[in-house]
């Protein structure tokens, strides 16, 4: 179940950069929607936060502040599935 919903994570994180740089905000907040549900699911309480405020900016209006978070949601979203996915190579 874990693996699948890293997976999820890995394929939505994708979806939420690549209609961020096409300006696709609906998109934007439909793949930032599933990442939250996901991300709970599992206890990945930070990104879920992140990609919320992600959620609420592409509502807003504030492209700046919009683009910060994006650009943090990757960086915590990368960093964290890396991590499992050694942690999960670790254990093997």
């Amino acid at each position: 179940m874990i693996s699948k919903a890293m997976e999820e994570l890995a394929v939505r994180l994708a979806k939420v950069g690549n209609a961020h740089k096409k300006g696709d905000f609906p998109q934007v907040q439909k793949s930032a929607r599933s990442m939250i549900a996901i991300s709970d699911q599992i206890g990945m309480v930070t990104l879920a936060r992140v990609a919320g405020a992600v959620n609420e900016l592409a509502q807003s209006g504030d492209y700046v502040a919009l683009a910060a978070c994006v650009s943090r949601l990757v960086r915590i979203g990368e960093n964290s599935l890396l991590a499992i996915w050694d942690h999960q190579g670790a254990s093997l």
